[in-house]
Order: structure tokens, then C-alpha cells, then sequence
């Protein structure tokens, strides 16, 4: 989905399709034919953006094999379907049943993460659109906190500018503009935009900015105003947004909360839970660590790592932190000039969500992303941006 801000530049906006894993070529194209087009038949709109998950074997295939990747490019083209924006966070795997530490490796000092992300910015460069020169790719931000030292912490800065002299040589020969963005995220080395600023500043490249999901923004309980203002004042692109929503929970003492939020408790993805104190931010790698006795301070509000419905908050005593990207939208793309031009809805728990509330059926799951991206819409279109046929 296309948007014209009142600047006159595009503003576009997608919805990531690591909710829908598949490791092979084959299982995207059945994501494109049984997932993707049906959203966009349910908005009624001619083209539909979505924010490309490839995992290495999918990659692979289609960087090694120009027919597969003219092959991708007409079956997007003849579903309707466009790509501005890749999400190379996850390596592999995604779709498993248990997935928790998994997601952050291989990190920036692997060399699988650099090859892995050159092919993605190989593909992407030629799945953009005729119209469209302007790509991104958000990544992991460098690697878990707790096996990072100072010689990962070198090799992780080289891999990115090595990375960054791909991408100008990638267009050179292409004529396409890629970015990366590293995505900050609770127990990262990068949990923070703040945490940010010295690596990408170090680097000191253009091509490698940051993507700012609000949910982690929101986990972290970072102000989106002050965040988004030192990115600016450092000069850190904001390479994408993902629109994303937090678990909120104003009084985690109460023992109805407390049971509300064991609900969403669940052994596929790592929920990290933080809390704002007096002394700082506090927090758990998982929800239910903090569920677990006193590992968390309980007198102010809890928010958890749980990408929930941008449409539909947790019933209470529970909601989402769906404020927060309210504020951030609007300081994205609500001022005289956009921060970013790229926007990718990212909900990929629906079937984390507590039992009650999973979709059952595949069309179920098509109304809810279609529920998420109207409400996307609705929320550009009050900050005066127009949508493109």
C-alpha cells in the first residue's frame, strides 16, 4: 500500500510475512497464493505491500538461480503484490516449535550473517518495484547480549561495513539504493534506540541505519518523541518503522493480572519482560521468569515482549502498548518531512496468542492482518497522508 505525504515523496506500507513461516522457495510461493493475495483482496486494493521473510534456503535458491528470481518477481507481480522491504532478522527456523535464543544467531561477528544478508540485498535489489529504487532490510541488532565481547564487537563492525561497500557497489550496477537497519530489541547488545547510536555512529555509513519496531520500543519503555529525536540529532537513518504493539499491564501485583499474563506465557518465542523503577529498567529474558516469585519488581507496570493484534488489545485487566505507536507514527511521518519511508506491519504471534484467541482457519488469519492493516491506513490517513491507488 502506497501513501503520498504532503511533501509529495511515498510513503509505503506492508505487513511482514515471517508470520506465515516457510523455509523454501516453494513455501513462499504458497505464502504469496494461500496468505498474502486473500489480504488483499479482503482490502480491496489492487496492490498490496509485504515485507519479505526469507530464510537462508529461500534465499539461497533465489540468489544462485536468476529463473527462480524472475520466477518470484512475475507470481508477486500477477498476485498483486510488491516489495520495497525485507525483514532479515530471522536466519532460519522461525516456524519452529521452540524458537526463544535460536532467533539471534548466527550474530553480525558470524560470517553466515554477512553472506546471508548480501544475498537478501541481492534479491531485493531485483524484486523492487519498475517505480521504486529505494530498498530496506532490517536485521538483528549485532547479537544477544551475553556472548558479545569486544573481539565480536570488532568483527560484528567490520561484517557491517563490509556490508555497506556491497551495497554501493550493489548500486553501482543496479541503479537500487538499499539500506540496513539494525532493529533494537530487549537482551540485544542493541536493546535500546540510545544503545544504537555509538556502533552505527562508529560505522559511520549511510546504508546502515536503524528500523524502529514499537513494540521494543514500547518494551523498553522508551518516549517515542525523545527517541526519535536523538536518532535525528545523531543523523541515524531511520531505515523502516515495524508497527508493532507490546503487552501492557498496569498492576502486575494483582494476582488476576498475574494470571491473565501466565495466559501468554508460551514456549515458542522469547517474551522479555521489562519494568520502569526508580533505580532504572529492570527485566527478564522471558515472561515467565517474571511470573516466577519476586524476579521482577512488581510495583509499576509491566510491559512484555509480545507482538499482540494492532486491532484487538488483550482483554483486561491487560492492554497493548498501542499508544506508543501512535506517538511514534506520528513523529515518523506526521511532521513536515517523513523519517522513514518504509512501514511494515509486524505481527507474527497469532498463533502464540493464548488458545482462545488464535485464529483457527486461514481465513481467519487473512480477516485479522487485513483488520491490522485498516487500521494502519486509518491511522496514516489522520496524519494527512493520501493513499495510492
Amino acid at each position: 500500500m502506497r501513501f503520498r505525504h504532503p511533501d509529495g515523496s511515498t510513503v509505503h506500507l506492508a505487513y511482514c510475512t515471517n508470520v506465515h513461516p516457510a523455509e523454501t522457495l516453494d513455501g513462499v510461493l504458497a505464502q504469496l497464493r494461500d496468505h498474502c493475495e486473500p489480504v488483499r483482496r479482503r482490502l480491496g486494493r489492487d496492490r498490496l505491500g509485504i515485507g519479505l521473510w526469507l530464510a537462508r534456503d529461500a534465499a539461497h535458491a533465489l540468489v544462485t538461480d536468476p529463473s527462480a528470481l524472475r520466477g518470484l518477481r512475475t507470481e508477486l507481480e500477477h498476485r498483486g503484490l510488491e516489495v520495497v522491504t525485507l525483514n532479515g532478522f530471522p536466519y532460519e527456523g522461525f516456524g519452529a516449535e521452540e524458537v526463544k535464543y535460536r532467533v539471534y544467531q548466527p550474530d553480525w561477528a558470524d560470517p553466515e550473517r554477512l553472506a546471508h544478508t548480501t544475498d537478501l540485498a541481492r534479491v531485493l535489489a531485483q524484486l523492487l518495484p519498475d517505480d521504486v529504487t529505494e530498498g530496506s532490510i532490517s536485521t538483528l541488532p549485532l547479537a544477544w547480549r551475553t556472548a558479545y565481547d569486544q573481539e565480536r564487537a570488532t568483527a560484528a563492525h567490520t561484517a557491517l561495513t563490509t556490508l555497506a561497500e556491497r551495497l554501493d557497489a550493489l548500486h553501482e550496477l543496479t541503479g537500487r539504493s538499499l539500506r540496513i537497519g539494525l532493529e533494537p530489541e530487549p537482551g540485544c547488545t542493541v536493546e535500546t534506540t540510545r544503545d544504537a547510536l555509538a556502533p552505527l555512529t562508529a560505522i559511520g555509513h549511510d546504508r546502515i541505519g536503524i528500523c524502529v519496531d514499537t513494540c521494543h520500543l514500547a518494551t523498553s519503555f522508551e518516549d517515542p518523541h525523545t527517541a526519535l529525536d536523538a536518532l535525528a540529532q545523531a543523523r541515524v537513518p531511520i531505515v523502516k518503522s515495524q508497527l508493532s504493539a507490546a503487552l501492557h499491564a498496569e498492576h502486575p501485583h494483582l494476582p488476576e493480572v498475574r494470571a491473565a499474563l501466565a495466559a501468554f506465557d508460551e514456549p515458542r518465542f522469547l517474551h522479555q519482560t521489562r519494568t520502569l523503577t526508580a533505580a532504572g529498567l529492570r527485566g527478564t529474558d522471558d515472561l515467565g521468569e517474571a511470573l516466577a516469585g519476586d524476579a521482577l519488581p512488581d510495583a509499576s507496570p509491566w510491559r512484555a515482549h509480545f507482538h499482540v493484534p494492532l486491532h484487538a488489545a488483550p482483554a483486561a485487566p491487560l492492554t497493548s502498548t498501542l499508544p506508543v505507536l501512535r506517538a511514534a507514527l506520528t513523529r515518523l511521518v506526521g511532521g513536515p518531512h517523513p523519517l522513514t519511508h518504509h512501514l511494515e506491519v509486524e505481527t507474527y504471534t497469532w498463533q502464540a496468542l493464548p488458545p482462545e484467541l488464535r485464529p483457527r482457519a486461514r481465513a481467519q488469519l487473512a480477516d485479522g492482518i487485513a483488520a491490522e492493516l485498516t487500521l494502519a491506513r486509518e491511522l496514516l490517513t489522520d496524519l494527512g497522508l493520501k493513499e495510492l491507488p
